[in-house]
């Protein structure tokens, strides 16, 4: 899934409905296809019709999809000199495993207890086979 989509507000802070500029018209551009490359599947490098309409809706709807769409306005883009990037502002989304610390420690004290005695019964044997016993 792409993780983002970046559209703009007019300064009195609503959609800008009017006529797109050049400028902004290859803007979208370069953002649908930056979008449609994160959603390719496989080698095909074709969008599922789901992903399709996923673009267009947050499109239309113009407003804020957590990690996906972000409608920002040209105040928000001047203080982030004019860089349209969008992920300046989209946050990807953290699809990192979560994982209990404590659980982890516990599992590695049982590791480290059971480590210690094949330790010691190694130690034993190899005692025992040296004579030393």
């Amino acid at each position: 899934m792409p993780k983002y989509f970046a559209m703009k507000k007019t300064q009195a802070g609503k959609e800008d409905n009017g006529m797109i500029k050049e400028q902004e018209r290859a803007e979208l551009h370069r953002t649908i296809w930056q979008i449609a490359n994160d959603l390719r599947s496989g080698n095909k490098n074709k969008l599922t019709d789901e992903n399709r309409a996923k673009i267009l809706e947050a499109f239309k709807q113009r407003k804020d999809i957590e990690h996906f769409a972000k409608l920002v306005d040209n105040t928000t883009i001047e203080e982030n000199d004019y860089n349209i990037a969008v992920s300046g502002y989209v946050e990807k989304e953290d699809t990192r495993e979560k994982i209990d610390i404590k659980k982890l420690n516990a599992e590695i004290a049982g590791i480290v207890a059971r480590q210690n005695e094949l330790r010691a019964k190694i130690d034993e044997i190899v005692a025992d086979l040296e004579g030393t016993k």
